[in-house]
């Protein structure tokens, strides 16, 4: 079920009514229940690999709780993390690895009939399961966290079923921790009227977000892709902005219907975006880009492999950053992507005490040093998103070759003015509201208001959702991940 579709009109407002009719003691049922719906919808039988990671995790953090020695608590460990991985991997990159190592193998001039696989065993046809990069991890966080001794297991298998399949985080994150969750779960929790309205303002900023600026932004930059060997320079430029805006308003605005969604039955979700494209150096834009999934590489990757592992920091780094490009699909556009950003932060922070020394020599103004550092960040993330969104390296290539190749000033590709100006004018008013609120304090725009402001407000809202609202239902972009 995606949050932008009318099925999800129907279903949210009976799974609120449910929660606050229902004694504080069935609610887990009900939202677990209600989570299995949510999922189903989208994905029908694959909703089996849901739950036997939940299983899995659940026994594991159990046996490795009750463990009489670090051997038997490792191999639990072990059990989880081999699982989780293995079905990551069966269902998302089994025919990425398989076809990249019979391209290394034909590099050295042995053939591999990869066709003959595919079609014997239908290895390119395996279903995607939704959301399992974010469930897979979730839950390999909480079998982590009880191998370390930082929470005790969860008893309540329903409860930890419901930690792994809450609806509003299920598909798209933010990725949760035990320790925050968990918690809020076993709560009771009492109808609180300013909560859900904040919650319900979240969720309208979200729709908002997605289904007027997002959508908007995605007609143009699908047409810009389709044609990455256009002569039309300036059109390709503007399209990899957009698509800079896109793809933050897109996951941005999931992750704002998620938040939305769980402050409406009381519950608090972690912020996965910090006004990140304000952002005037790499590290910061790391610190304020996709939080929840930077905060799992550093605990549960980047520590480990510099403190157990005794690995040098930057080598860490260009690991980290090379599992969060598997992490975001199997296509080697996401590691290029990936690892591009992790060249830039080596580099930036390698060369800052040098850069600090230069500045201070030039007596460069703060103000001119900070814009400096912004603009430099933003056109370095614009050119390596294009390998994010490209459908190959290849592609990619030609699209950035094409876009520094003086040409067409032309930038209208849609034929449309008006639409052209709507989304400039879109985006501004984003970036406004997110330069003052931030992500996760939009409602304050509202909710203090007098109630004739509210009121006015709710209408204009309602009335820019009709006008200018695009309905195609296309699903979240993170919903592939």
């Amino acid at each position: 079920m995606l949050f932008n579709s009318f099925e999800f009109l129907y279903f949210f407002p009976i799974i609120i009514i449910g929660f606050y009719l229902i004694p504080n003691r069935f609610r887990w049922l009900w939202l677990l229940l209600g989570s299995y719906y949510f999922y189903t919808t989208l994905e029908p039988t694959l909703i089996l690999l849901l739950i036997a990671s939940t299983l899995v995790d659940y026994f594991c953090g159990l046996k490795m709780y009750a463990a009489a020695t670090k051997k038997i608590k490792k191999l639990c460990l072990a059990t989880s993390i081999t699982i989780n991985v293995g079905i990551l991997i069966a269902f998302k990159y089994l025919f990425f690895f398989t076809a990249s190592f019979a391209s290394l193998l034909a590099f050295f001039g042995i053939q591999i009939p990869i066709d003959d696989m595919e079609q014997s065993y239908h290895i390119s046809q395996i279903l995607l399961p939704i959301g399992i990069s974010f469930y897979t991890f979730q839950t390999m966080s909480y079998s982590i966290e009880v191998y370390r001794g930082t929470i005790k297991p969860e008893k309540h298998l329903g409860i930890f079923a419901l930690y792994v399949a809450f609806f509003p985080q299920l598909v798209a994150g933010p990725i949760e921790r035990a320790s925050r969750l968990l918690p809020q779960l076993r709560k009771k929790v009492s109808l609180n009227l300013r909560t859900v309205e904040q919650g319900l303002i979240m969720m309208a900023w979200g729709f908002f977000l997605k289904v007027v600026v997002a959508d908007r932004l995605g007609i143009y930059v699908d047409q810009a892709f389709s044609n990455p060997d256009s002569p039309h320079s300036l059109s390709l430029i503007l399209g990899g902005f957009f698509f800079c805006f896109q793809i933050y308003y897109d996951f941005s605005a999931y992750t704002s219907i998620a938040i939305g969604a769980a402050n409406v039955m009381g519950y608090n979700l972690m912020q996965n975006f910090n006004r990140p494209f304000f952002s005037t150096s790499s590290t910061e834009f790391w610190k304020r880009w996709h939080i929840s999934l930077m905060q799992w590489m550093r605990d549960y990757v980047y520590r480990p492999l510099v403190i157990h592992l005794k690995m040098n920091r930057l080598s860490a780094v260009l690991i980290v950053f090379f599992v969060v490009g598997l992490w975001h699909g199997a296509n080697w556009t996401f590691v290029v992507w990936s690892m591009l950003n992790a060249l830039l932060l080596i580099a930036e922070v390698s060369t800052n005490p040098i850069r600090k020394w230069l500045f201070k020599k030039l007596r460069l103004p703060k103000q001119l040093v900070s814009f400096l550092g912004w603009s430099f960040i933003f056109s370095y993330l614009m050119v390596s998103l294009i390998f994010f969104r490209s459908s190959s390296i290849e592609a990619a290539f030609v699209y950035i070759q094409s876009m520094f190749t003086i040409g067409s000033m032309h930038i209208n590709i849609m034929g449309n003015y008006i639409e052209l100006f709507l989304s400039f004018l879109f985006i501004g008013v984003v970036q406004t509201i997110h330069y003052y609120k931030g992500n996760n304090r939009v409602y304050e725009l509202v909710i203090d208001k007098a109630h004739y402001i509210k009121w006015i407000s709710y209408f204009g809202y309602i009335l820019i959702i009709v006008l200018f609202g695009l309905n195609r239902q296309n699903s979240f972009i993170y919903f592939q991940f």
